[in-house]
């Protein structure tokens, strides 16, 4: 971590004025839309006004919520580095250890692909295989940026049953894969790896709150950075969605009554991939066209969880029985997840 000397309180100050704009920003979004159309002379009665209308929305909604997650998660993230998260799975039985593994996942901000390397680095440190994997699956489907924009889009009672039921599918799918004992199909290097001596140290004890602050800011740069152009192709196409394509149809494909759209949308969203950033607002544009939530969520949990790039990073690491059966667990739990929300919202 470089060592600066900005004052701290040059970033209180900075915080004091940047919270209230950004939140000022935030609450007057719709005005802002409305501005967008009004200078082009178009009606939000028109495919085209509607679809402008919600780009013009969501755009910096998304954009807002984006990058105040990752710098809160930022500064978050200097107290849970990859040494200490490897330290506080080590030694947990199968169980607590899953929960625990689950719940940091929630608090680590990795999407699908950077998470490997870490769940690589989980198991060079003695922690058992089924525990390693509740990490995997929860580190990016249930991760701080779907959460806040899943309560800013959909309410708490939508967040809060989309992280109870992603945090069950962790820990189950995790305990089922402990239980099948499928270390044999780890690949040769990872084994040994694995079986070699597990390191406990760690940085981040000791940091001043400016070394935090300065985590967070490099942590937007980061992310937001390479983050923001897909951000805008969702959006770009949830507006498509939004405007133009007929809601009978969006109905009929996705909708409550067909009991097989939740598999054809977990389907879909494999070859698929995105974050959530990208993905949540295709999401609010499929419901908006009469999707049923939970089958829209399925979608959505399959392009963050079982993503094709994913599953080629994997390989490097896992045997082809291992990585089939660890895609075959996660979208069971999936699918149920499609179904309990359909049934119960």
């Amino acid at each position: 971590m470089p060592v600066t000397n900005r004052p701290l309180l040059w970033w209180l100050l900075a915080l004091v004025g940047l919270v209230p704009a950004w939140w000022w920003a935030y609450t007057h979004l719709t005005d802002f839309a409305d501005a967008v159309i009004g200078m082009l002379g178009l009606s939000r009665q028109t495919a085209l006004g509607e679809s402008l209308h919600f780009f013009a929305y969501d755009t910096p909604k998304v954009l807002l919520l984006l990058t105040g997650i990752v710098f809160v998660m930022g500064v978050v993230q200097t107290f849970f580095a990859p040494e200490r998260t490897r330290a506080l799975l080590a030694g947990k039985r199968a169980g607590v250890g899953n929960v625990l593994a689950a719940l940091l996942g929630v608090v680590t901000p990795f999407c699908s692909c950077s998470a490997v390397p870490l769940f690589i680095g989980i198991l060079s440190a003695g922690v058992p295989l089924g525990i390693t994997f509740s990490f995997l699956i929860s580190a990016p489907m249930v991760n701080e940026v779907a959460l806040v924009m899943l309560f800013g889009l959909f309410g708490w009672k939508v967040a809060a049953l989309y992280m109870g039921l992603g945090l069950s599918v962790a820990i189950v799918a995790g305990l089922v894969m402990g239980h099948l004992r499928l270390e044999r199909y780890l690949e040769d290097w990872v084994q040994d790896i694995a079986n070699g001596p597990a390191s406990t140290s760690y940085e981040g004890d000791g940091l001043d709150w400016v070394s935090r602050f300065e985590a967070g800011g490099h942590h937007v740069k980061d992310i937001v950075g390479k983050v923001w152009p897909y951000v805008i192709a969702g959006i770009a196409l949830g507006a498509g969605i939004h405007g133009y394509v007929p809601q009978d149809f969006m109905a009929s494909i996705m909708g409550r009554s067909a009991w097989w759209s939740v598999p054809v949308a977990v389907v879909l969203g494999i070859p698929m991939y995105t974050n959530a950033a990208g993905i949540i607002p295709i999401v609010q544009a499929l419901l908006g066209k009469g999707a049923a939530l939970g089958t829209a969520l399925a979608f959505m949990m399959s392009v963050i969880a079982l993503s094709a790039p994913e599953m080629i990073i994997l390989r490097k690491a896992l045997k082809p029985p291992l990585i089939a059966t660890f895609a075959g667990v996660v979208a069971v739990g999936i699918l149920l997840v499609g179904y309990v929300f359909n049934l119960v919202l």
